[in-house]
């Protein structure tokens, strides 16, 4: 069982930037896709971003060409990016690890291809 802390979230203008890290533990993290959900008040969690083992990338159409997912194997974590910030990109982002052992990117589209969860982190975007 993988555990994941994230940190990083807060306050933005919109327009602004933040840099969210999920710090994973518990198992090998260079062989697991991870990826960034996130989910607004009274809507569905809904993914973001996702990178696989190889550092393939996948963003959702909301965030493509502002959000940038990364990895740093050394350090076992990832990164979520988050430029020119939106009042509708607020939402608590969880961290999340994929289940399948190198996994390529197209099989980490869905939170069902993730089995292990960080606790969230809040973002607000002011206007």
């Amino acid at each position: 069982q993988v555990q994941l802390v994230e940190s990083g979230g807060g306050l933005v203008q919109a327009g602004g930037s933040l840099r969210l890290s999920c710090a994973a533990s518990g198992r090998t993290f260079s062989r697991y896709a991870m990826g960034w959900f996130r989910q607004a008040p009274g809507k569905e969690r809904e993914f973001v971003a996702a990178i696989s083992w190889t550092g393939d990338t996948y963003y959702a159409d909301s965030v493509k060409g502002r959000f940038t997912i990364s990895r740093d194997n050394a350090k076992n974590t990832e990164y979520l990016q988050m430029n020119s910030l939106k009042p509708e990109d607020t939402a608590v982002y969880y961290c999340a690890a994929g289940h399948r052992y190198e996994a390529p990117i197209a099989a980490v589209r869905d939170q069902h291809d993730f089995g292990s969860w960080g606790q969230g982190t809040q973002v607000t975007v002011s206007s």
